[in-house]
């Protein structure tokens, strides 16, 4: 039975990152708005909002294996707490920012703030033993699915009352999150299991190069990766391709992804509890892979739309494979540890986010523009398949039960 004080923890890790989530999510349907207090042509507007998004996860890319290390130094409680009142502040200085420059500038520190899904995932590992690591870390899964959802719902209603409303909403929700962490959290990382951090340990690209060393998780290491790529085709690539096959309309596209994102919150946050125990995180994991090909190959060749809603259902079981492998990979690792593994993680996903629209909107471009070889709109779908159809061979080689040297 859980102690009180760890149910009070789980449950402000999941509202924690429910609330980074729909920070994010907030303030995509006014940002063009936001943008267009500087600039009137629509190509410009475009090209910003596009440059917008890829510096905060460009920043979350350097920042958060750092981040994480020194959670490893002074304990998950005041960098998360610090992440959050920092939250704060940005959210308010991007809703007053007078200039373009400014607006960026608050963009890149909420990328250097942004340790809460990096401290979160360490936090868990530290509370988690082998029965309910998966589960946890399910929770995270099921934070971030449901805060996609309400995200952008709520951006929308309250950008009817002004492009700075979002903002403030979310500078305010952030707010009441720290003061609800402040007295409800306990530190997870006692000061005998914290480690020393030289400065030169903070170079983002030598914690990356670190788990990237040939170890017994390694294929893990690729797996998370390769998954995180091939994941990210639904943000990039579902409108396009909805639109363009079955001439779907905006509400249609909105209905439909937040269809996947309940069901992926769902299946996080209550498949993993069911399946994990029974299978174990490592068939999970293979299972999770599995379910992630065909559902992307089903994607690819349906006819009709209506065809993409029980694929959806298909693709939810594929929400088992992200808690089973973060459950796997913090199995190895020393507790001192974990805030620089998870950050390293978290990193490689945003660059993994950084490279998936480079990939799949070529992939998409190529085979539907005029003269294509072969008119194939579900060809960036098809490459997410062949790239989780590959991770399978990586799954073969993990040595999910040996002990990594992560030192």
């Amino acid at each position: 039975m859980k102690s009180p004080s760890r149910t009070a923890a789980v449950r402000f890790i999941f509202i924690t990152i429910l609330l980074d989530a729909i920070g994010l999510g907030v303030i995509i349907p006014v940002l063009p708005d936001v943008l267009r207090r500087f600039t009137s042509d629509p190509t410009t507007v475009s090209e910003r909002f596009g440059l917008f998004v890829g510096t905060y996860a460009f920043m979350q890319f350097v920042a958060s294996p750092v981040l994480g290390a020194l959670s490893d130094r002074w304990g998950r409680r005041p960098i998360l707490l610090g992440s959050l009142l920092g939250a704060g502040f940005d959210y308010l200085f991007m809703a007053f920012a007078p200039t373009l420059p400014l607006l960026f500038l608050g963009r890149v520190i909420s990328g250097l703030t942004g340790a809460s899904l990096t401290v979160a995932s360490s936090y868990m590992a530290d509370i988690s033993d082998d029965k309910t690591r998966a589960a946890n870390f399910g929770m995270i899964g099921a934070g971030w699915g449901f805060g996609f959802i309400l995200g952008p719902m709520l951006g929308g209603l309250l950008g009817a009352l002004g492009p700075k409303a979002p903002f403030l909403a979310a500078a305010v929700l952030n707010s009441l999150n720290f003061l609800y962490g402040w007295l409800v959290l306990p530190e997870s990382l006692t000061p005998a299991r914290r480690r020393h951090v030289p400065l030169s340990s903070l170079n983002p690209l030598k914690s990356i190069a670190r788990i990237l060393r040939p170890s017994a998780f390694r294929p893990l290491v690729a797996i998370y990766f390769l998954v995180f790529l091939a994941g990210q085709i639904h943000p990039v690539n579902w409108t396009l391709y909805t639109e363009t096959k079955f001439g779907w309309t905006p509400w249609q596209v909105g209905l439909s992804l937040s269809f996947v994102g309940v069901s992926i919150a769902v299946a996080q946050g209550g498949l993993t509890r069911l399946i994990v125990p029974k299978l174990g995180a490592a068939r999970s994991l293979t299972f999770g892979l599995a379910a992630y090909a065909v559902s992307f190959a089903l994607f690819a060749v349906v006819w009709r739309g209506w065809m993409m809603y029980p694929v959806v259902a298909l693709f939810s079981l594929s929400g088992v494979t992200m808690p089973s492998l973060q459950s796997l990979l913090a199995r190895h690792v020393p507790p001192e540890r974990q805030g620089e593994l998870q950050g390293s993680l978290v990193s490689m996903g945003a660059l993994a986010s950084i490279l998936a629209p480079l990939l799949f909107t070529r992939l998409f471009v190529h085979f539907t523009r005029p003269g294509a070889p072969v008119y194939f709109p579900g060809a960036a779908y098809l490459g997410a398949s062949v790239i989780c159809w590959g991770t399978l061979a990586f799954r073969t080689a993990a040595e999910v039960d040996r002990p990594a040297n992560f030192t």
